[in-house]
């Protein structure tokens, strides 16, 4: 444990579950910023907080925290990442990393300036089941890998002042919903060598359906389909030569998977125990970095999250997804 002081920046809902991992994992959570007042004080009472900062200005400036998560909005992601990282502060940054591969860029760049550590929150990738899955296909146990399928699937809401539908936040289906397949996608096979998307668009333009299609370097293919108005399996599974990896409902948090021969027969059941919602094990990953001297993760380095944010930028260019930020 390197005894690193947390801070939250922002008091949403996913804010809410992180700050509720930290206490599970009895990590150091320090303080916390709202552009609300009111919003910071309540939320540290909830969770025995002994410092609430009423901006992100004096949250940054606190000189008691060492680490920042950042669980605003996407489109403030990278504002508000850099302005942690002007002050010293390594950076969990709430998936996706950014609204774009551009802000994705700047932010890495400023972070390899200062010599501190800026990773995405794709708390997925840190989850025992997925590293359990790792293992299974380092040890070659399914063979050479022809296949990735997963969704990410929910019946959220049509309303169209939802934060899931409104451009300006850069809602839509992809960075909220797709971003979780398309990384597990990359995870697995890589980075894709061709890209093809198709998508259904709602009446406020956000995406409300969108399905990929990425063949790797490998010649293995993937696909992805992310919804918003509709509740699918949520499943995934890789597909090898020798043996495939089913991963249960719901594939993105800590559930169950097996290995199944071309027989049919099980070779390995996997189950999750794990305590709260599972947002603390990349917590503890970043400690972990910070404490050995690094500013990177070996799960998903910033350079895969750069160009993860770049496919992303690829698969809206081709489904004619465009935020009012962009210029």
């Amino acid at each position: 444990m390197t005894g690193l002081r947390w801070g939250i920046l922002a008091t949403g809902g996913i804010a809410h579950s992180f700050a509720r991992d930290l206490r599970t994992a009895g990590l150091d959570l320090q303080a916390v910023g709202s552009r609300r007042p009111e919003a910071a004080r309540a939320f540290a009472e909830e969770f025995s907080i002994p410092r609430a900062h009423a901006s992100y200005e004096e949250l940054v400036a606190d000189p008691d925290v060492d680490i920042l998560y950042v669980a605003t909005p996407h489109p403030m992601h990278a504002e508000n990442a850099l302005l942690a990282l002007e002050h010293g502060k390594h950076v969990l940054i709430e998936k996706p990393f950014t609204l774009t591969g551009a802000e994705a860029v700047a932010v890495r760049d400023a972070a390899r300036a200062r010599g501190l550590l800026a990773m995405e929150a794709m708390w997925t990738r840190y989850l025992p089941h997925m590293i359990r899955v790792h293992e299974i296909i380092a040890a070659g146990t399914l063979g050479e890998i022809r296949a990735v399928f997963a969704d990410h699937t929910q019946r959220i809401s049509a309303d169209p002042g939802h934060r899931l539908n409104a451009l300006e936040l850069g809602g839509g289906a992809l960075l909220d919903l797709g971003i979780y397949p398309i990384s597990f996608a990359w995870d697995v096979l890589g980075a894709p060598e061709s890209v093809k998307a198709t998508a259904r668009l709602g009446d406020t333009g956000a995406d409300t359906e969108v399905a990929t299609m990425f063949t790797h370097a490998s010649g293995a293919v993937s696909t992805t389909l992310s919804a918003s108005r509709s509740a699918g399996p949520n499943t995934a599974h890789i597909v090898g030569t020798e043996a495939r990896i089913d991963i249960d409902r719901v594939w993105y948090t800590p559930t169950s998977f097996r290995v199944t021969g071309p027989d049919g027969a099980v070779i390995e059941e996997f189950t999750s125990d794990v305590e709260g919602r599972g947002m603390q094990f990349q917590a503890l990953a970043a400690e972990e970095i910070i404490a050995s001297g690094r500013t990177d993760s070996d799960r998903l380095p910033i350079d895969e999250s750069v160009a993860i944010m770049q496919t992303l930028d690829e698969v809206r260019r081709q489904i004619g997804l465009r935020y009012p930020q962009e210029h």
